[in-house]
């Protein structure tokens, strides 16, 4: 089981208050669409003061969906395997 997740690092969060539709996009979006939406979500966790704690948090989780800590669902699964292969090193 999952320890129970801290949410006290989202009251810092550069997104909160701003439109979920821009970190979670709809239904048969385009892509086109998607990468504005992106660019315009990452550019807000770009300046968050809480970036690492989401993005730890979602990597941790996993998130399956939207973008969290800055990076999109791909580059989320890409940096799990990373911290994957990291830890086994070690």
């Amino acid at each position: 089981m999952l320890p129970r997740p801290n949410w006290g690092w989202q009251d810092a969060a550069a997104c909160r208050g701003e439109d979920l539709m821009l970190f979670f996009g709809p239904d048969g979006e385009r892509q086109p669409e998607r990468d504005i939406r992106e660019r315009k979500a990452k550019a807000i966790c770009a300046s968050c003061p809480v970036r690492l704690e989401c993005l730890n948090y979602a990597v941790a989780r996993p998130e399956k969906y939207g973008t969290w800590g800055g990076l999109n669902e791909d580059e989320r699964s890409a940096e799990r395997r990373r911290r994957m292969r990291r830890a086994n090193a070690a």
